[in-house]
């Protein structure tokens, strides 16, 4: 269970006739909820309270469903990219192959989960798969027809070819059928025989069928001459061809003289003698009692309804979509069942009624990737621009935000959100700044992505928040190097200040500074507090007297002293640091110098004389201080001597 990031609130429901509450506590993403049970306070005894979380969005949980949302995501950015300035009809083609890029991936996950659920062992989670590829196998339907009616916006005569393209695609059990009956030792002969002929027909797969009917003559010889005419109808029938020179309506000429051959034969009872082709010549001319008579075989009434226009109306206009689903549905289901919202979504796209669809999606599916993702590649097909919401965000903006929503709720998938809340030019950065607090800062590296996010965005606020919560807990650790580097990129010099302190405080400890490397390179960055600034030129002094380079290393530290920047505990050590430069055989410090060095340790003497009663200090403290006094003393003493001695000497 994922830990909230915020206090929660808390919300009970009064007690029900049995004593039980119910309360919930709200976190960023999840809801946990939790029975208690109300006892009197009279009554003795103990109940048992059982906490259960309530997840925004499961999905995002699984495996491999974060595959689907990755993968979608590379094509969402990339859909963000096409410039408006192209010709519409190759922003047509590009739309129409993202659709199927959209497509490919939720048909790869499927896959996967359904491999996964026969595969694994366990009851329980074999449900669950079973249940992810149900709710894939009903995304993929729909996406894939609102990608023919909407996105493809295919005319009469090439709606149809698509149309049967998207039955056959999503009603594969007649494959698998028809393998059990060629694998079976005589085909012809299988019980499921016929039904796989007759489905090959009611999916205009003529060819399949009359290679099946080929194994069946081969049994009846008296009946060639009735398997050869069945043969030459499906044949001869016309499938219009887009890339041809054949007009519609030539080609609607041609269809219906085939029909009035078909209609013929079955007149003429040609196949009067052989029940199954008459069923066969029934289904070719269109007759609805024989259609719904195989109900089983269609399965669903928009097979049905596909199937109708290929033998009755297949040169159907878009426009006329609506009328025939409307009585396909009406007819195929029966008058006592409610249809489902499977059902409600598709009639919904045949009738054109795109934010329906959208709306019905976004109630009756699990979560918001479907409905994100659709909606924003029709809102690019300029098939959205009219529907805004009441308050100001569009229907593209409003689902790409929730959908984003959820997924900050992942431990990984938050960064996936980043690009989508870019892309909603509204209401994205607010959602983004919110949303981005959230996201734990569990590691250092970890909190780099959300900075650079941060810092790219020009979130200011929240760099800051991130770069004090860094400091804070490095500083927790002891880490006094990574503290100031986080205090220096939060650009708080508060904070800077107090970790400058812990490295001189460090520093008189153990006689080293730590974390070298970075305070020599801090560069500008060392002005934003005194106390830093203080800090490096220091370390600067030490680097100095380490390469001997005396003079400048006197110089250097007696602006340090007299300069006040130094707290005033580490003036005793700043002065200890001068010892050796007084001791050197050549004179370091001048006169007027030596005079300076003299007067601040007098000050220095004054206040330690004055230090208030009740401070901590020991009487051993205290000797070795006045220890340090008295040996500075005899040293400047010395060195005044010797440099007005020096300094006399030159001038004379």
């Amino acid at each position: 269970m994922e830990e909230l990031d915020v206090e929660p609130a808390i919300t009970n429901i009064p007690a029900a006739s049995d004593g039980k509450h119910l309360g919930f506590a709200w976190g960023p993403g999840d809801i946990l909820a939790y029975e208690t049970l109300y006892m009197p306070s009279s009554a003795k005894g103990s109940g048992c309270s059982f906490i259960h979380e309530v997840r925004k969005d499961e999905d995002i949980y699984s495996p491999i469903l974060r595959k689907l949302f990755n993968e979608s995501h590379h094509i969402f950015v990339g859909l963000q990219t096409i410039r408006e300035d192209l010709p519409s009809k190759n922003k047509k083609t590009q739309f129409v192959s993202i659709s199927k890029n959209y497509r490919s991936v939720i048909r790869a996950c499927m896959e996967e989960l359904q491999q996964v659920a026969v595969s694994t062992k366990v009851a329980e989670v074999a449900t669950q798969y079973g249940n992810q590829v149900s709710i894939l196998l009903a995304i993929e339907l729909i996406w894939n027809l609102c990608e023919v009616l909407f996105i493809d916006a295919a005319p009469a005569g090439p709606l149809l070819l698509h149309l049967l393209d998207w039955v056959r695609l999503h009603k594969g059990d007649v494959d698998e059928k028809a393998r059990e009956v060629l694998q079976s030792e005589s085909p012809a002969e299988h019980h499921d025989y016929w039904d796989v002929v007759v489905s090959y027909v009611l999916q205009g797969r003529f060819e399949e069928a009359r290679q099946m009917l080929v194994k069946q003559a081969i049994l009846q010889p008296a009946a060639s001459n009735m398997y050869k005419l069945m043969d030459t109808l499906l044949s001869k029938m016309p499938f219009y061809n887009p890339g041809g020179t054949q007009t519609l309506t030539e080609f609607d000429v041609k269809w219906r003289h085939w029909h009035e051959e078909v209609d013929r034969c079955l007149q003429d009872n040609s196949f009067a003698s052989n029940q199954h082709l008459e069923i066969i010549c029934k289904i070719l001319v269109g007759d609805e009692d024989t259609l719904l008579e195989h109900k089983e075989l269609l399965s669903t009434w928009y097979h049905f309804l596909v199937t109708r226009l290929l033998f009755c109306h297949p040169t159907v206009k878009p426009i006329e979509l609506h009328y025939y689903a409307q009585s396909c549905m009406t007819m195929f289901l029966d008058l006592r069942s409610v249809p489902e919202p499977l059902d409600s979504i598709l009639l919904a796209a045949f009738e054109f009624d795109i934010h329906q669809v959208i709306k019905d999606c976004s109630i009756a599916l699990n979560n918001w990737w479907f409905v994100a993702h659709l909606t924003d590649l029709l809102d690019h097909c300029k098939l959205l621009q009219s529907h805004n919401l009441h308050f100001g965000s569009n229907l593209r903006e409003f689902l790409l935000l929730e959908y984003a929503s959820g997924l900050f709720t992942h431990h990984s998938l938050w960064q996936l959100a980043v690009d989508y809340f870019d892309n909603c030019p509204e209401f994205g950065h607010v959602y983004l700044e919110l949303q981005i607090e959230r996201v734990p800062l569990d590691t250092e590296r970890k909190a780099l992505k959300v900075l650079r996010i941060c810092e790219q965005r020009q979130m200011s606020e929240q760099v800051r928040s991130i770069c004090k919560i860094m400091a804070m807990r490095a500083l927790r650790n002891n880490r006094l190097g990574s503290a100031l580097s986080w205090s220096i990129r939060a650009k708080d010099a508060a904070f800077a200040t107090l970790i400058s302190e812990r490295f001189l405080q460090d520093y008189c400890a153990r006689g080293t500074f730590s974390d070298l490397d970075l305070i020599d390179n801090l560069g500008p960055a060392m002005l934003l507090s005194d106390r830093l600034t203080f800090l490096v030129k220091y370390r600067e002094f030490h680097k100095l007297y380490e390469e001997k380079r005396f003079s400048e290393a006197a110089k250097l530290l007696l602006s340090l002293i007299t300069a006040k920047i130094a707290p005033q505990s580490f003036w005793m050590t700043l002065l200890t640091d001068a010892l050796p430069l007084l001791e050197q055989k050549e004179v370091i410090f001048s006169a007027d110098q030596t005079h300076e060095l003299m007067f601040c340790l007098e000050e220095l003497t004054s206040s330690l004389n004055t230090t208030a009663p009740g401070t901590d200090r020991t009487m051993q403290d205290e000797d070795i201080e006045q220890t340090k006094v008295e040996l500075l003393r005899l040293a400047l003493a010395r060195n005044l001597a010797m440099a007005i001695v020096k300094e006399g000497t030159v001038e004379a």
